[in-house]
């Protein structure tokens, strides 16, 4: 009973209406449109996404020429894929929620995508990495706009082996994410005429890395890639440091990084850490424009989740406006017609899976020295075209039958 009572409280979320008359064109053409961010506003990613994701929808409404029209719900899930689920079949059927966005949490956003398939309802996964969503799981409905493992692998061994590091040893988390990147980073490695000298696992929550970075160092390999994140990750590049592995030539990489933590853990252990991003709010003047409208809300910067959360709803708000209808299968053939730009997505084009492609950065941590200013972290060492970024579509599992 207990349960059924929570789910009632987050189902009901938190109801915001955006605020300026639209011109009365477009209040006669566009419809009234409901949508729902579902994300996770009290553990591991509300730093990621959370309230920073509602924030950033809020910013799209606002921006979208039909506000008057748009009525947005938000609520937390969990971590939980049941309360996910539970959610969105209440948002799709007597709420009348048109579209789904954000939905951290892998586990969480295949039971979401399940339940949107089911509902012909759109879902925009922005913080999800799952490659699975667009792959094996596709079912039309939902739409991964952020990022992947593919992505993600695949623009590291891009762009690490225009710069040489051709020989890679791989120092991968121990559990199912970590074993699939450290996979993808192998086979793109070697497809790119690169090789993998040297491959270990290590638990998570381990403390003592010596026995591994000894290994990567005997190795001689020019490259060493870590997939850990968090805690982990802060006691592998003390130990990184203490070995002395970079001050005799070796070149250390994460897969990706994410700037609020960047911010908690500090430049001071993070400096000179090569990774992937799929947005850094510094990049140029369109990405600082955006960043200088969400600061002050969340006195953070925007990640990568937040602003892909922004393009997702603003993508989807002007294909509602410029079909006049919130049919799915209408506003994503709309999206899907044209490539398109926004100060997220650059090159972006949706796929008949689901999967937006876009171009993805490289990045460095700058060291402490470096820093001019608040939250000034990274250099864009370089881009990744879309097209070299992501899986083709003639590569995808998605079942033929699936696709759009």
């Amino acid at each position: 009973m207990a349960h059924h009572h929570v789910s009632r409280r987050l189902i009901l979320g938190a109801t915001a209406t955006a605020g300026l008359a639209a011109p009365s064109t477009l209040r006669a053409q566009a419809p009234q449109v409901k949508i729902g961010v579902l994300t996770d506003m009290s553990s591991v990613y509300a730093d990621y996404a959370g309230q920073g994701s509602v924030e950033a929808a809020r910013l799209a409404i606002a921006d979208s020429g039909i506000q008057d029209r748009v009525q947005l719900v938000s609520a937390d899930h969990q971590n939980k894929p049941d309360v996910g689920s539970t959610l969105a079949r209440t948002w799709f059927g007597g709420q009348g929620v048109d579209a789904i966005f954000d939905c951290p949490t892998s586990s969480v956003a295949l039971a979401v995508n399940t339940v949107a398939g089911q509902a012909k309802k759109l879902v925009f996964f922005s913080t999800a990495i799952i490659d699975r969503l667009t792959e094996e799981d596709c079912n039309g409905y939902g739409l991964s706009w952020t990022w992947d493992i593919y992505s993600v692998a695949r623009s590291s061994v891009i762009l690490q082996r225009r710069r040489g590091m051709d020989s890679w040893f791989l120092i991968h988390q121990d559990y199912a994410a970590g074993t699939a990147m450290a996979a993808m980073a192998r086979s793109t490695l070697e497809a790119e005429g690169g090789r993998v000298v040297g491959q270990v696992a290590h638990p998570l929550g381990a403390t003592d890395y010596s026995a591994f970075l000894l290994q990567a160092q005997a190795s001689r390999a020019k490259f060493i890639m870590l997939t850990a994140g968090g805690s982990d990750l802060i006691n592998l590049l003390k130990q990184v440091r203490e070995f002395g592995l970079i001050q005799r030539g070796q070149q250390v990489g994460t897969m990706f990084t994410v700037i609020t933590d960047v911010h908690s853990i500090g430049l001071e252990a993070l400096q000179d850490l090569n990774f992937v991003t799929a947005f850094y709010w510094d990049r140029d003047d369109q990405t600082r424009a955006f960043a200088r409208r969400f600061f002050p809300i969340r006195q953070k910067q925007p990640t990568m989740f937040q602003a892909g959360v922004y393009s997702a709803v603003s993508q989807y708000l002007k294909a509602v406006k410029e079909t006049g209808s919130t049919q799915a299968e209408a506003v994503r053939a709309h999206i899907r017609a044209k490539p398109f730009e926004d100060f997220f997505a650059r090159n972006a084009q949706l796929l008949p899976n689901g999967r937006l492609v876009h171009d993805m950065l490289i990045g460095r941590i700058k060291k402490p020295s470096e820093q001019k200013y608040p939250w000034d972290y990274y250099e864009v060492l370089g881009v990744v075209p879309a097209t070299e970024a992501f899986r083709k579509i003639e590569e995808s599992k998605c079942p033929a039958g699936n696709r759009f």
